[in-house]
């Protein structure tokens, strides 16, 4: 009982402490995996960015094409119940004022008007990000992602580099090395 305890222990901790660059595995049959307690997932490279429509705070709709516009882009999907969702914005919003950095949509999902998420933003000192939202949750969809928060980084023809499964620091050394494998 005491080892079923202790195992039980410890990987509920592994879900909570650093995790490794690289954590995609390929199973016995050669099909990719994506990590099972989150961290990189190159699963999905080269797969073109799906055509959503997502909404700025002012109501106006874009595609998330139009809105890479043949630039990279790294799009964080979150979600204001979500705990590492709201850990990582700032360190997003440190990123997104890098220079040279890739443009950095934080998207979020289906919460409700702009009004509701500008205000969560800017009770946490990051609405510089600006107010983006996929009320139906589109993108969600269809990436598919089911664990939140989610960040997939786009190279500049569209095409998805690798993703990150759950929240990291976006202004640490882990993605800076991660950011460095743009083309």
């Amino acid at each position: 009982m005491k080892k079923i305890m202790m195992m039980s222990l410890a990987l509920a901790l592994a879900g909570c402490g650093e995790r490794a660059a690289e954590t995609t595995n390929t199973a016995a049959n050669g099909e990719c995996r994506p990590p099972e307690m989150g961290g990189v997932d190159r699963c999905n490279a080269g797969k073109a960015m799906p055509e959503v429509t997502l909404v700025d705070g002012d109501e106006a709709q874009m595609t998330l094409a139009e809105l890479a516009g043949g630039e990279p882009i790294l799009v964080n999907l979150w979600a204001s119940w979500c705990a590492p969702c709201v850990k990582e914005l700032p360190t997003l919003l440190a990123l997104s004022q890098r220079e040279g950095a890739p443009r950095v949509l934080a998207v979020n999902q289906g919460e409700g008007p702009a009004a509701s998420v500008r205000a969560f933003l800017e009770s946490h000192g990051v609405e510089a990000l600006g107010v983006w939202r996929d009320p139906d949750m589109t993108l969600t969809d269809a990436l598919p992602v089911t664990i939140m928060p989610t960040t997939i980084l786009y190279d500049g023809e569209g095409k998805e580099v690798w993703r990150y499964v759950g929240d990291l620091e976006w202004d640490g050394a882990e993605a800076a090395e991660l950011l460095g494998e743009l083309p």
